[in-house]
C-alpha cells in the first residue's frame, strides 16, 4: 500500500521522504547510507533536542477533539555547506536519527542528490516498512473473529 499524494502538490515528495525517515530508526537509515559516498558535513542549527507533544485525539474519529497524552519527539534542524537546510521530528528520544533525517531531508531537496538517495535509502526503506505492515495485518486478520459466521452455527 502506498500514500499517494496529489501531483499538483509541490511538498509531496518531501512529506513522504520525511514520513520513511521518521519511521526508520536510524540503524536502518545508516545501513542504507553505507552503499552512498560519505554525508557532506553540516552544521547544526538547532539540536538535535528531545521534548512532549501533546497528541490530540477525537472520540469516534469525528467527535470533539480531547488531549489523548504526551509523546516523547526529538528534533533536528541542519544546514549544508551549500545554504540548504533540513529539519526533521522523530518519535522517541532518538538523536541519532533525528540528525540523519534532517541531513537527508536537506539532501533530497538537492536535485544532484535526490536520485541517488532516493534509490538507496528511501525505496528500500519505504518497501521494508510496507513489508512490516503487510504482515502486522496479516496477522491482525488471522485473528479476525467473524461474529455472523458464529452466530449462524447456534442456529
Amino acid at each position: 500500500m502506498t500514500h499517494e499524494m496529489p501531483q499538483d502538490d509541490p511538498n509531496s515528495a518531501r512529506r513522504r521522504w520525511m514520513s520513511v525517515l521518521a519511521r526508520a530508526d536510524a540503524a536502518a537509515i545508516e545501513i542504507r547510507l553505507g552503499a552512498c559516498p560519505p554525508l557532506p558535513a553540516h552544521e547544526r542549527v538547532r539540536g538535535p533536542e528531545s521534548g512532549l507533544v501533546m497528541v490530540r485525539g477525537r472520540a469516534g474519529g469525528t467527535g470533539a477533539p480531547f488531549n489523548l497524552g504526551e509523546m516523547t519527539v526529538t528534533r533536528c534542524s541542519v544546514r549544508l555547506p551549500g545554504g540548504r537546510v533540513g529539519h526533521s521530528y522523530v518519535a522517541g528520544r532518538d538523536q541519532r536519527q533525528a540528525e540523519l533525517a534532517a541531513v537527508l531531508d536537506a539532501l533530497l531537496q538537492d536535485p544532484d542528490y535526490a536520485p541517488r538517495l532516493e534509490a538507496a535509502v528511501i525505496a528500500p526503506l519505504e518497501a521494508a516498512q510496507q513489508a512490516r505492515r503487510a504482515e502486522r495485518a496479516g496477522k491482525a486478520a488471522a485473528t479476525r473473529v467473524q461474529f455472523f459466521a458464529m452466530q449462524t452455527m447456534r442456529s
